[in-house]
C-alpha cells in the first residue's frame, strides 16, 4: 500500500494541525487510508483488498431500532484478536511486574479501579453542596517542589469524585477529573502513518521505536463500561483512535464511545493551547508546569443524541454539521505497528491489561455510524428570552443522554454557559435564580468567571475558578453568592448586555451520586 510524502518543518511535527474530519452527526460515514481498500456492495466479502480482515465494532444491540443502531465495520491490517495471547490480569497498585504498565521508576502504576476510587468503600452519599479547587497535578510522594513532578499519563492522571449506578447493570453515570502531563504513546502523537487527512507527511520516529520493551509510555485503553465525554480545561488533546485523530482544545469537548481503543497525548504545539488569552486557571502559561487538566462524564447505559429542539424549529443550539469525526488512518510504519504496547480495559471500573504484539492502530478503511467525534462550543448557538424572566437552563443542552421511562429526563445532560446577549425588561434578575432541582447538577468552569459565582480568591479555597468544580445535590438549595445578587439587585438592566467573562459547563443528572471521600 502506498502513500503520499510531504515536506514537514524541522522543530515539529504538524500534521495534527492539519486533520480532515467529516461532519455531521448520527451519519452514516465511510473513510479509506489507502484509496480502494474499502470494500463496495457488502460489508464481509471472501476477499478483502489488499488482504485486510474484516472486523465490526457494535455499539447498540442488533435488533436495536435502525434510527438508534449504532455500528461500524473495519478493514484492518490484522484482526483485534490477533497477537493477544496475553491473557487480561487485573492492573497493579504499585507492583514491580516488567509486564504491568508503571513498572518504571518515572512512572504511578496503574491502580486496580479506574479513577482510583473503590465505589462501595470510598464513596457515600452526603446531601451537602460542594465545591473543589482546581485539581493539581500530583507531586512526588514527599510533596516536592515542581521538578520533582512524576510523569502521568492520561490514565494515571484521572481521579473519580461522583458515580451512581453500576456499569455491569448498565446503568447510571460517573463523573471524574484529570491532570496528566505525559503521554499515553508518544509514537502515536504525529509519528508516521498513512490517514485519509492531509496529514501524510513524513517524520521521524520516536527513538523507543526501535525498542520491543512496553513500557508505561505504550498505553492504549478501551472502555467496556459506557461513552466518555471528555472536557479540556488546560492544554490541547492529541487523541489517536482506531478510527483515526483528532485534535481536541480548551473550549472543544469530544466523545469516545464504549470499547473504541483510543491513547491520549498533550500538544506540544503551545499555539493550540486554547482558543483566546483567557484566565484558563492557575499556572497555565508557565513552562515548567505545562499540564494537561480537564473533566470527564461517563455513562453506563446508552449513547449521546442531540436535544430535541421543540418549538424553537429545525435549527439552533449545537447544529449537527459542527460535529467532527475523524477520518481513517493507520500506522505503516512497521516498526511502530508490530511495536508491542499495553492495551488497558475498563471493565465493571476494574482496569485490566494485557501485551499487544501489535499497535491498535491498524485501520485501513471503516465505513458505519459508531464513532469517536468532536464539537467546538464555540458554535453553539445560544437562544434565550428577549422580554422577561430567566428561562431554564436546559436552553443550553449540547447533549443529552435518554434516561429511564420518563419522557424528557435525562441521565446526563452535558450543559453550557456560553458568552451570550442578555437582553430582559428592566425588572428581570438576570444570572440564574436560588433553585432547588430534581436533578444532580456538577458544574464546572473552562475559563473565566461563571455569572452567578465570583472567582476572586485563591485557587483550591474556596473560589469556583478554573478547572474547579460544584455540586449541587438533589433537591439541596442553591443559587447565586452574594457577591453576585447583589451586583444585579443594583443594576437597573434598562439595556441588553453581553455576558462575556468565562465560559462554565454542567453535567445534571437524574441519577443520585455518590461522592468519594478525602477529595
Amino acid at each position: 500500500m502506498s502513500r503520499k510524502s510531504n515536506d514537514t518543518e524541522d522543530h515539529f511535527d504538524d500534521s495534527w494541525l492539519r486533520l480532515k474530519y467529516h461532519r455531521g452527526f448520527g451519519n452514516v460515514f465511510e473513510s479509506e487510508a489507502v484509496l480502494g481498500s474499502l470494500p463496495l456492495g457488502r460489508n464481509n466479502p471472501r476477499l478483502v483488498p489488499f488482504n485486510l480482515y474484516t472486523e465490526q465494532v457494535s455499539g447498540t444491540a442488533f435488533t436495536t431500532p435502525r434510527n438508534e443502531n449504532r455500528r461500524t465495520w473495519l478493514y484492518r491490517t490484522r484482526p483485534s484478536v490477533c497477537g493477544t495471547s496475553s491473557p487480561f490480569r487485573p492492573c497493579g497498585g504499585g507492583g514491580n511486574n516488567e509486564d504491568e504498565v508503571g513498572s518504571t521508576s518515572t512512572s504511578s502504576s496503574l491502580p486496580p479501579i479506574f479513577g482510583r476510587a473503590d465505589w462501595l468503600g470510598d464513596m457515600r452519599l452526603d446531601p451537602n453542596p460542594m465545591r473543589w479547587g482546581a485539581t493539581p497535578l500530583a507531586t512526588t510522594e514527599n510533596g516536592g517542589t515542581d521538578n520533582d513532578k512524576i510523569k502521568i499519563n492520561f490514565l494515571q492522571g484521572i481521579n473519580t469524585l461522583l458515580g451512581s449506578g453500576d456499569p455491569k447493570c448498565k446503568s447510571g453515570i460517573g463523573i471524574y477529573v484529570y491532570a496528566c502531563n505525559a503521554d499515553m504513546s508518544p509514537s502515536g502523537g504525529g509519528g508516521s502513518g498513512s490517514s485519509a487527512s492531509a496529514s501524510e507527511s513524513e517524520s521521524e520516529s520516536e527513538s523507543e521505536s526501535d525498542s520491543a520493551s512496553v513500557t508505561a509510555t505504550d498505553v492504549h485503553m478501551y472502555n467496556s463500561d459506557g461513552d466518555f465525554l471528555v472536557v479540556p480545561q488546560r492544554r490541547t488533546l492529541n487523541i489517536q483512535t482506531e478510527l483515526g485523530k483528532m485534535t481536541v482544545m480548551p473550549g472543544e469537548i469530544c466523545v469516545i464511545p464504549r470499547g473504541v481503543v483510543f491513547a491520549v497525548n498533550i500538544s506540544s504545539n503551545a499555539n493550540v493551547n486554547c482558543h483566546r488569552d483567557v484566565n484558563m486557571g492557575e499556572g497555565t502559561d508557565r513552562e515548567d508546569d505545562a499540564f494537561a487538566r480537564g473533566y470527564v462524564l461517563e455513562i453506563f447505559r446508552g449513547h449521546f443524541q442531540l436535544p430535541e429542539l421543540g418549538p424553537l424549529g429545525s435549527n439552533g443550539l449545537a447544529n449537527a454539521r459542527d460535529f467532527l469525526h475523524p477520518v481513517a488512518y493507520y500506522e505503516s510504519d512497521e516498526s511502530i505497528a508490530t511495536k508491542s504496547c499495553n492495551i488497558v480495559n475498563k471493565f465493571g471500573q476494574s482496569l485490566f491489561i494485557r501485551t499487544s504484539t501489535h499497535s491498535p492502530y491498524n485501520v485501513v478503511a471503516w465505513h458505519g455510524n459508531y464513532l469517536p467525534y468532536k464539537y467546538d462550543l464555540r458554535l453553539f448557538c445560544a437562544v434565550n428570552s428577549v422580554t422577561y424572566d430567566h428561562p431554564d437552563p436546559s436552553i443550553y443542552t449540547v447533549l443529552t443522554a435518554k434516561g429511564g421511562d420518563e419522557d424528557g429526563t435525562a441521565l446526563a445532560d452535558f450543559v453550557i454557559f456560553p458568552p451570550r446577549i442578555m437582553a430582559t425588561d428592566e425588572n428581570t434578575f438576570r444570572p440564574p435564580w436560588f433553585h432547588r432541582n430534581v436533578m444532580t447538577e456538577f458544574m464546572g468552569l473552562i475559563y473565566g468567571e461563571y455569572d452567578a459565582k465570583k472567582s476572586k480568591s485563591v485557587a483550591g479555597r474556596g473560589g469556583f475558578v478554573p478547572g474547579g468544580a460544584s455540586l449541587h445535590p438533589i433537591m439541596t438549595p442553591h443559587g447565586p453568592d452574594v457577591e453576585s445578587y447583589v451586583a444585579n439587585i443594583n443594576n437597573p438592566c434598562d439595556r441588553p448586555s453581553k455576558f462575556n467573562d468565562g465560559l462554565a459547563f454542567m453535567f445534571e443528572s437524574s441519577a443520585m451520586c455518590m461522592v468519594r471521600f478525602g477529595v
